[in-house]
């Protein structure tokens, strides 16, 4: 099985992908890893900056061959990726405010980020771009995200 992991910024995917990961042994994929491995994205400044079409044209190739893995990563919501589920990770504006501040994030992208979140940017691009899209409430505990998603991916099979 191929999941999709995505959301906004601060939303949990990296954490509740690494830990899926160690629950069901997927190997797990970070966008910007493997943009940067496939010379489909570059650092610039901090920010590493995806070309989109060339980032959806590797993945789609490197996943024809690959079973039992997570790929992970919030600009995954604007591309087509062959998956078999996606899951979108959304919270609270409050919460997301929160967790990019303890990660040093500017006020700008900290601004950013949470309009991207309250006007459901990610949702919107989710749903254009694939087919079913299960969302995810991250705000209480990641054990409790985590049961729901491990439920769905057991339903799947």
């Amino acid at each position: 099985m191929k999941i999709l992991i995505t959301g906004t910024p601060g939303t949990g995917k990296t954490e509740i992908a690494e830990i899926l990961k160690k629950k069901l042994g997927y190997k797990v994929i970070n966008e910007k890893d493997f943009a940067l491995k496939s010379k489909s994205g570059k650092k610039k400044n901090k920010e590493i900056e995806i070309d989109a079409k060339k980032f959806e044209k590797k993945i789609n190739e490197f996943l024809k061959e690959k079973d039992n893995l997570i790929i992970e990563g919030h600009v995954l919501c604007e591309m087509k990726i062959k998956v078999d589920l996606v899951f979108l990770l959304r919270t609270k504006s409050e919460l997301l405010e929160k967790r990019l501040k303890k990660r040093d994030y500017s006020e700008v992208k900290i601004l950013d980020n949470v309009f991207c979140e309250k006007t459901g940017y990610c949702k919107e691009k989710s749903l254009k771009n694939y087919k079913k899209v299960i969302e995810i409430k991250n705000e209480k505990t990641l054990n409790s995200s985590i049961q729901k998603i491990i439920k769905k991916i057991k339903g799947k099979k």
